[in-house]
């Protein structure tokens, strides 16, 4: 139904008012409408400024920002519109009055390069901030960079000390062995899965290519570099800084340097307590304490902790550590208040004497006609929880630790629970020289740990050794969770976490009504049988072949 423009009031301005609105905001007359060619702290100042005034945001713009419109260059994008101004009452609100969430009103798109991926696992533990990663699924890793070098950190320490020769020289043997495999799987996969009459040679190529990078990536090590696309609010970038300037890895404290240098070209103000003595350097020293106290007393408690007897091959291991018996009776209460007048102890009263088939039609109807997986139930889901450990290798475990609404909380990578060995390099013969870089990866990281520490030596952990890490969530985040990482364009391993969480909470849990409206998990097989990546290449196909004749 179309919106009545004679219930807003519509505000009047002069041909010279309207004349600067115009560059700034998407429409004069509407009550909705977008700021465009704007600085984010001018934003985010004018939206705070708003909250306490009883003018209109346009025309506040135009009576207390606008006096330092500079007219002299591109009237496209003006970067000094209200700059001064907006300064002003951040330090003003920020330090006089300490309210943080005046940085929440605007973001910075920040491009982070050349990452080590423990680093981008250090970035990523941050919840509310958007990440885009360089995908080791669907880029290869197997040419040199124009300085002639493999792309992975190279820690100056390392570098300095008497092992930063066989550093360099390990880590260029296991990248050696990964551009060899390449062609090698590439061939055998496109043997096993020969081109449909019906698909493009482009379609076919790029799926067999996604299904033998997912096949070697685990051959990366950890040092392995990507590229890192981040938006986020001036307030969660401040809690990204300090946290990483309290990091026991040195690349995370030095490249924190570099985003404060950036963020202060286009933000200055929403970073300026990250090294104020008594603010942000005081908040790192106490993560700094806290963290290192928690190891020293763990190591006290745990003085004979063995590592795990490594393992080649086999299925991930998943565990339901941790889940609430009652679930389902407090899930279909938590269904049903919302649709009632009564107190929830009155509805829990009631749902507590429904038989199994009524909380059952309960479920059936609060999930309804689900007919992909981005329909999602309400809230009511977020009730009851689940706590997870898995074993898996840091690939899998890269992709699941991106989710950020859920608890992860990980164990130091090292190579002693083993790694993963993909069928499709044994079917193309490449056993023998993916084992002997695991194994070239593994005694590099014990010489490391016994200089540097295991943070450090983590560095030369492939991504197909096996890390030991807990995941908590709750029945929503479940949902989405599981129904998207068991998809059939999904990586095997992490499929198969996936796959054992979703008969976990149906048989260990016995939620049984909770597992079935999650009726996208996906329980397949494709790793034999399937180009994973097809049927999306398929799509994208079409949708190219569609512009192209519009």
């Amino acid at each position: 139904m179309a919106n009545d423009p004679a219930q807003y009031v519509t505000e009047n301005w002069t041909e010279e008012e309207a004349a600067v609105l115009r560059r700034y905001f998407t429409n004069l007359e509407g009550p909705v409408f977008a700021l465009v060619n704007l600085p984010e702290v001018v934003k985010g100042a004018l939206f705070a400024r708003y909250s306490r005034s009883a003018k209109s945001l346009r025309r506040l713009f135009l009576d207390e920002f606008v006096g330092d419109l500079d007219v002299s260059g591109d009237h496209g994008v003006d970067a000094t519109v209200g700059l001064a101004r907006a300064e002003q009452l951040y330090d003003k609100v920020f330090f006089e009055y300490g309210d943080d969430s005046v940085a929440q009103l605007g973001g910075v798109h920040l491009a982070c390069e050349q990452a080590s991926n423990l680093l981008t696992k250090a970035i990523e533990w941050s919840r509310l901030m958007s990440y885009m990663e360089k995908s080791t699924r669907y880029v290869a890793y197997d040419a040199r960079m124009g300085n002639g070098r493999y792309r992975y950190h190279r820690d100056p320490e390392v570098l300095d000390s008497p092992l930063g020769a066989r550093f360099v020289g390990d880590l260029d043997r296991i990248f050696d062995v990964y551009a060899d495999l390449l062609p090698r799987v590439g061939a055998y996969l496109a043997g096993e899965h020969p081109k449909s009459p019906g698909d493009s040679d482009l379609v076919w190529r790029r799926s067999v290519r996604a299904k033998a990078y997912d096949a070697l990536r685990g051959l990366l090590p950890a040092a392995a570099t990507a590229n890192l696309g981040i938006y986020a609010s001036g307030q969660a970038y401040e809690a990204l800084l300090v946290r990483l300037a309290a990091h026991p890895l040195p690349e995370a404290r030095s490249y924190a340097q570099l985003m404060l240098a950036e963020l202060r070209k286009v933000i200055p103000s929403w970073v300026k307590r990250v090294d104020v003595a008594d603010r942000g350097r005081e908040w790192s020293a106490y993560l700094a304490d806290t963290r290192e106290g928690m190891q020293q007393l763990a190591d006290s408690l745990f003085p004979d902790d063995p590592p795990a007897a490594p393992a080649v091959g086999g299925e991930p291991q998943v565990t339901l550590v941790d889940w609430d018996p009652e679930a389902e009776v407090k899930l279909v209460t938590s269904m049903l208040y919302p649709y009632t007048h009564l107190p929830e102890a009155a509805v829990a009263e009631r749902v507590a004497v429904m038989s199994e088939a009524e909380r059952t039609a309960v479920v059936e109807r609060y999930s309804g006609d689900r007919r992909n997986r981005r329909h999602k139930p309400g809230r009511a889901l977020e009730r009851s929880g689940y706590r997870f450990e898995v074993t898996s290798d840091y690939g899998a475990f890269r992709d699941l630790q991106r989710h950020r609404l859920l608890t992860v909380e990980w164990q130091e990578l090292s190579p002693a629970h083993g790694y993963t060995m993909p069928e499709a390099v044994v079917a193309a013969g490449g056993a023998g020289a993916y084992r002997a870089a695991m194994e070239r990866s593994a005694a590099l990281h014990g010489a490391l740990q016994g200089r540097f520490g295991p943070t450090r030596a983590a560095y030369a952990v492939s991504l197909a050794y096996r890390i030991r890490y807990v995941m908590q969530f709750n029945a929503r985040e479940a949902m989405h969770l599981l129904e998207l990482r068991t998809g059939p364009a999904g990586h095997p391993e992490y499929r198969k976490v996936g796959q054992q969480m979703h008969d976990l909470i149906a048989e260990q849990a016995g939620h049984r009504a909770v597992a079935a409206m999650m009726r996208f998990v996906d329980h397949a097989d494709y790793d034999r049988t399937v180009l994973a990546r097809l049927d999306g290449e398929r799509r994208a196909d079409a949708r190219r072949s569609a512009a192209r004749g519009a």
